[in-house]
């Protein structure tokens, strides 16, 4: 797509769900190229490990050790030189003269005809190279074993020193969005913090007349504001700042004055409600006058009428500084929906993160789905398996834009393509799982 943000013709067409995302990645290398305030160099939080979850890597992580740090048996068994192998002679006696335990290197030496019992992870002594595992051997008496030296070959069952990881090398690179695993592999070479990128800074608020706070009496045609909290948590399991600016009523000066505020703390806004055609509807008219309209509309369901721009005209920001912002729907699905396909991957990428998009699988639909082409459907399932053990998949039930109940029992979205039509039961589907496994 070559239109740039401004384009009437991202204003007033539906785009592709792959178009709005390429249009979202490239206003955000582009703010990255322009805003030092959000990548710049000294824009680091130095964290304990425990803290760290979830956060950015700012630069590689050298390890300042070798892993594993000697030679080291990969089995528990016999450990000899391995010299001794040799194919013309079909059984081995050798006389056990020691045993070494993880954190109890044996210290003696290891001549010709002699081995020495190991425990994994034990230290190899330095006139061994191969181990044969405790199984594959016969023990003759309380200090000698016998076994087939045609079961393995010299050097088989050891760890070298640096095999994993050699000291000065990057144990874990730049961009990654630290995992459990990756602060346990820093533990394990003696790091008690990291460097990571600053937190981004995201506001979030809610508009609409008919919207009330938690605790508040529901009156005619009111509801409960659902869609601040489920974004506190979508935002949360990020790891970011989160700024909470509340209810918002409908009302442009209301609405500017908020977006003003809200934008003016942040680097990211992301209202909910506002977005759609309705009478009352002002978020469009206020992003023209306070920034930049990238796009308004997406071949999509849930979530066709989904804002996307920057902010410009904001208070204590300098002139070329711009907040990115998301004004995405009412409806408490197409919210999460929406957030899920192109607000997180943008967060992750305007955070420094190497890899931002959530990973698509395949799995087979247990039941028909009804597709018309000429938009990308997200509907809530839940991912399993069938009875032959291959991964299967069924929709949650009704897929309104308002049911959130349904979004409550899924596990996945299954997307189907702009052009695709009606899937039969037993056909392969895409789908995204919400969470990750580690």
């Amino acid at each position: 797509m070559s239109q740039s943000p401004n384009d009437p013709i991202l204003l007033t067409s539906s785009l592709h769900v792959d178009e709005a995302r390429k249009a979202i990645a490239d206003l955000v290398n582009t703010l990255l190229q322009e805003d030092q305030a959000i990548n710049r160099p000294d824009a680091i939080d130095t964290v304990p490990l425990d803290q760290a979850i979830n956060r950015i890597l700012a630069q590689d992580l050298l390890s300042p050790i070798d892993v594993p740090a000697t030679d080291n048996s990969a089995m528990d068994g016999f450990a000899f030189n391995g010299k001794c192998l040799d194919d013309s002679q079909a059984e081995i006696s050798l006389r056990v003269v020691g045993t070494a335990l993880a954190g109890q290197p044996h210290t003696g030496k290891i001549a010709s005809g002699e081995c020495l019992k190991i425990m994994t992870g034990a230290v190899m002594p330095s006139d061994c190279d191969t181990v044969i595992p405790q199984e594959f051997t016969t023990k003759l008496d309380a200090e000698h074993i016998s076994f087939n030296a045609k079961q393995l070959k010299a050097g088989e069952n050891r760890r070298l020193r640096g095999e994993d990881l050699q000291k000065g090398r990057a144990a874990i690179a730049a961009g990654r969005l630290l995992r459990p695993s990756d602060l346990g592999l820093a533990a394990s070479l003696g790091i008690s913090s990291l460097q990571v990128k600053r937190k981004l800074k995201v506001a979030i608020l809610s508009s609409g007349n008919e919207l009330r706070s938690l605790g508040q009496t529901l009156d005619a045609g009111s509801i409960y504001d659902s869609n601040r909290y489920s974004l506190t948590g979508l935002l949360n399991r990020l790891n970011l700042e989160i700024i909470d600016c509340g209810i918002v009523r409908d009302d442009p000066v209301s609405l500017k004055n908020a977006f003003i505020d809200a934008a003016s703390k942040a680097d990211v806004l992301i209202s909910s409600g506002g977005v759609s055609v309705g009478e009352a509807d002002f978020t469009k008219q206020i992003m023209q006058e306070l920034g930049d309209v990238g796009f308004w509309k997406i071949a999509m369901r849930p979530g066709r009428p989904m804002a996307f721009g920057t902010l410009r005209a904001v208070p204590s920001k300098t002139a070329e500084s711009r907040t990115l912002f998301f004004g995405l729907p009412g409806n408490p699905v197409a919210v999460m929906v929406t957030f899920y396909q192109f607000v997180r991957s943008a967060l992750l990428q305007l955070n420094g993160a190497s890899q931002t998009e959530v990973p698509v699988l395949q799995a087979i639909s247990e039941t028909p789905i009804r597709k018309k082409p000429g938009r990308t459907e997200f509907q809530r399932a839940i991912l399993g398996r069938n009875s032959a053990g291959k991964p299967s998949v069924r929709l949650t039930g009704s897929q309104g834009a308002g049911i959130l109940r349904s979004m409550s029992e899924a596990n996945c979205f299954v997307i189907l393509g702009h052009d695709q039509e009606n899937i039969a039961a037993g056909e392969w589907v895409d789908i995204a799982l919400f969470d990750g496994l580690i």
